[in-house]
């Protein structure tokens, strides 16, 4: 039996997931410069038409520490495409369709759960990959 419906969802979910992960990379950078953001942000402040109640938002989202969640946003998604590559595996060729379902589910859900919905695209991705992993069955030929 063909699962490329259950291999381009998983591929697709953990395309999303590469993007979950720069992400994470460029909230890390951010944090890390947050001076030089600033200062950009100031000196292009007649470019970029911001008012001093813009620039005043600005200085309390640089004063927030974003780095824990973008390691939680480097991290997690890697191993989430891990898992969806190893999901992947052992779809190819139908060798353990079962075990690929329940690895892309708890997958997809765990994700979902963990970042508060902030994965909730590859997540669904995920879900609709290993919902059909479990309910595709093999057409048995009954023999007389």
């Amino acid at each position: 039996m063909k699962r490329t419906a259950e291999i381009t969802l998983g591929i697709i979910g953990t395309v999303f997931y590469v993007f979950s992960v720069l992400l994470g990379v460029l909230r890390v950078w951010a944090e890390n410069n947050k001076g030089y953001l600033y200062d950009f942000m100031i000196d292009n402040q007649a470019d970029m038409q911001l008012t001093n109640s813009d620039i005043g938002m600005l200085e309390e989202t640089f004063s927030m520490n974003l780095a824990q969640g973008g390691i939680l946003l480097i991290f997690m998604p890697i191993l989430a495409i891990v898992l969806g590559i190893i999901s992947l595996v052992f779809l190819k060729g139908n060798k353990r369709p079962v075990a690929a379902g329940i690895i892309f589910i708890a997958t997809g859900v765990v994700y979902v759960i963990v970042t508060a919905g902030g994965g909730i695209l590859s997540g669904i991705l995920y879900l609709i990959a290993g919902i059909l992993c479990l309910a595709r069955k093999p057409k048995t030929v009954i023999e007389e």
